[in-house]
């Protein structure tokens, strides 16, 4: 559990470069088997400890990696590691303590202290005798420390994180800090999480700590995102809290919003997110109530994020006015081989709009339908159309365009 929420923190953000890799499982070990192998592929103790641990045989292991610590070699210090990862494995914590703190001492420039430092949180914290985040100066270490004291004692640990978010540090570990905090499903750590998001703690932070709460997810965060959206003056907020409500998939909370808001941008935005939830009724729903005509061209410009093509088509094909119909073809352009070539084709060869047979060969450029666009050259009569036609055939790399040029130079 403990290493898991190490991962977490890593994943958030390298710490200052260094890595933390979770081993609780044969399936985590494995993750990092070639690379352990590689250190010591000439040791046959070393190899004979890995594979013990993959068995889950830590008396063995702890055998294997201490007669392999012993040779001296290469690989020394890496089996003094996992001779340590093994013990408090076994149940004997103070045993492996003391073999990292022998692996520290002999090899103080090993790349194995990284996983050492972060062994030594786990093992102090199954022993009872957890790190004191507030004793450590490593950045890293105070982290690690916090994560660990947030499993095993919240309520002494949210204090510490309210002080390091509010105090002079580094956004850095602020940020990380908030990344500890979403580990944490309490009250408690929600709304101090939720203070960083108004801008109560640290403004600089406040964006962060709105992406961290759409992570959060739950009811009670999307509550406190949407009465801090509506209680935001900040664009650049609202903006936040519109892709945090994307992240933790409020569909609803978003559909509300695409109605509702005033803002023209803001409105856009919330149809964009709705789109990327894949809400495809929602939209669709939007459209056949939605007047404004450029709302209405938001709304099909975010319809292919959704790969609802046929709705697409059947609006391209269908729609009355001639510049939704090119919006409505431009996104099954952007939509590439799922974006019904044949569907465009038969839109050029029936429609006379200009605006909307342009449409129709832009999106056939981007899809590189060059089959499609030398069909089209072939039956256009009209000189300036298949100008505009080849304009775009000349930006397409297919065997049907080279061979219909060739045919031409002949």
């Amino acid at each position: 559990m403990i290493r898991k929420g190490v991962l977490l923190i890593a994943l958030a953000g390298p710490l200052v470069g260094r890595e933390f890799i979770p081993r609780d499982q044969a399936k985590d070990f494995q993750a990092q088997s070639f690379q352990a192998r590689q250190v010591g592929r000439e040791d046959s103790e070393y190899q004979r400890g890995l594979s013990e641990l993959d068995a889950h045989e830590w008396d063995k292991a702890i055998a294997a990696f201490d007669a392999s610590a012993s040779r001296k070699g290469s690989a020394t210090d890496a089996a003094l590691y996992w001779k340590a990862y093994a013990q408090n494995r076994a149940g004997l914590g103070q045993e492996s303590l003391t073999t990292l703190s022998r692996l520290r001492q002999l090899y103080p420039g090993s790349r194995w202290l990284n996983d050492a430092q972060a062994l030594e949180v786990e093992v102090r914290a199954r022993s009872g005798t957890p790190v004191s985040p507030g004793a450590e100066t490593d950045q890293d270490m105070k982290l690690m420390a916090l994560n660990s004291l947030m499993t095993s004692n919240s309520d002494q640990a949210l204090p510490i994180l309210k002080k390091l978010l509010a105090g002079p540090n580094s956004d850095k570990l602020k940020e990380r800090a908030m990344f500890v905090l979403v580990q944490n499903p309490s009250p408690e750590a929600r709304k101090l999480l939720g203070d960083t998001a108004r801008g109560s703690v640290n403004p600089d932070l406040q964006l962060k700590a709105i992406r961290y709460m759409g992570m959060m997810g739950g009811d009670e965060s999307r509550k406190d995102l949407a009465s801090i959206y509506g209680a935001a003056a900040n664009e650049q907020v609202k903006r936040a809290i519109l892709k945090s409500f994307m992240i933790s998939g409020s569909r609803g909370i978003l559909f509300d919003l695409a109605k509702s808001e005033k803002d023209p941008a803001l409105r856009k935005e919330a149809i964009k997110q709705l789109a990327l939830t894949g809400g495809q009724d929602e939209l669709w729903q939007l459209y056949q109530s939605e007047q404004d005509a450029e709302n209405k061209k938001a709304i099909l410009q975010s319809m292919f994020l959704t790969g609802n093509s046929s709705k697409l088509a059947d609006l391209a094909k269908t729609e009355k006015d001639p510049g939704l119909r090119a919006s409505a073809i431009k996104s099954l352009g952007l939509m590439g081989g799922n974006g019904r070539g044949d569907v465009l084709v038969s839109i050029y060869q029936s429609d006379s709009n200009p605006e909307v047979r342009r449409a129709v060969l832009n999106s056939l450029f981007l899809q590189q339908n060059g089959k499609a666009l030398v069909d089209l050259a072939r039956a256009e009569k009209d000189p300036q159309m298949k100008q505009e036609i080849f304009k775009k055939m000349a930006l397409v790399h297919s065997k049907e365009v080279t061979d219909y040029m060739v045919e031409i130079l002949k």
